[in-house]
């Protein structure tokens, strides 16, 4: 059995439910005679986070685009919080929230009257559940930008610009948001300060998250599901852990005792800790388990993929010029 056949992408369920807020089937992407998406298929439920991954090429913008409902598919179904994305309204998109990884509009305005201003669309849009827009000063602090409220977009630093995006794109409190490289050009601390945000988003307002992003710690970090897409198909589907564990399978534990070093290999590391310890006590030094991380994970599964696209390439190749 492969490693993309462990990963359990041919069983992505379809759960009914009004917390169902992406459920995307069969979807697919052609321009002209080149086929770009084949058969896309995954869910997201209400307050879930969810990390788009794969290589350049793969499909993920597109994707992404066809969600947002500023690209029409070629087939499939596709619902975003209820709705075809093909054919959604105002009162719709006001639900959405999008962070672009740049963009360089509005230079003169001062950070607090534009976000004031754009918070006055989503004023009609208001429910019960989600006051919107976000309190100006609230959503300032919210991304740390209540020291630099009155300076002008273009005073703004990289770190600070990328703070603007991201509250640009929840000014509205929006029901999914769309992050795109959110934490690009951000220090650790500014990172940190985000990643508390999104879990904030998810948590307490029931925000459902879908965010691209090449840096993996910070997919590990943030997910509670990972996506990865290569060759225009979801190729894996799970939280990072059950990704780790599914390709590598075994756990590596590393010891010391008296001086020696010692490796073993184990399904079933706690156990064999354990009994390892009842064994050997105070014997035992430098104890490490180490398992998969979703790195390991990401690239066997993405190496798998490619060298199957590959060999299936050669096969046709060959089997073309054995017709001829």
């Amino acid at each position: 059995m492969t490693a993309v056949e462990l990963a359990g992408v041919a069983e992505t369920p379809h759960p009914p439910g009004k917390d169902l807020v992406l459920d995307v089937r069969d979807l697919r992407m052609r321009y002209g005679s080149t086929d770009v998406l084949h058969g896309v298929d995954f869910t997201a439920r209400r307050g879930e986070v969810l990390a788009l991954l794969g290589p350049n090429g793969a499909g993920k913008t597109t994707t992404i685009e066809i969600l947002e409902g500023f690209r029409m598919r070629s087939a499939g179904e596709v619902s975003v919080l209820g709705v075809d994305p093909g054919r959604g309204d105002e009162r719709w998109r006001a639900r959405l929230g999008v962070v672009l990884q740049s963009w360089r509009d509005h230079g003169k305005w001062k950070v607090r009257d534009l976000l004031d201003h754009l918070g006055i669309f989503y004023r009609a849009y208001a429910t019960e559940r989600i006051p919107r827009p976000w309190p100006v000063d609230e959503l300032l602090d919210a991304v740390g930008l209540t020291p630099h409220a009155d300076k002008r977009v273009h005073q703004l630093s990289g770190g600070q610009r990328r703070r603007l995006d991201v509250a640009v794109g929840i000014v509205g409190r929006p029901e999914l948001l769309f992050l795109d490289e959110p934490t690009v050009g951000f220090d650790p601390a500014a990172r940190r300060e985000f990643h508390e945000l999104v879990h904030r988003l998810a948590d307490l307002d029931e925000t459902t998250i879908l965010l691209t992003t090449h840096d993996l710690d910070e997919a590990e970090k943030l997910a509670d599901r990972i996506l990865i897409l290569a060759g225009g198909r979801i190729i894996a589907d799970g939280s990072p852990d059950e990704l780790a564990r599914r390709v590598a399978g075994d756990a590596e534990i590393r010891w010391t005792r008296g001086g020696e070093r010692f490796v073993h290999a184990t399904a079933d590391a706690t156990g064999f800790v354990r009994e390892l310890l009842t064994q050997h006590g105070d014997e035992v030094q430098e104890l490490e388990v180490r398992r998969a991380s979703l790195e390991d994970a990401y690239m066997a599964l993405v190496y798998e993929q490619e060298s199957g696209a590959r060999a299936g390439a050669a096969a046709r190749v060959w089997q073309q010029g054995s017709e001829a």
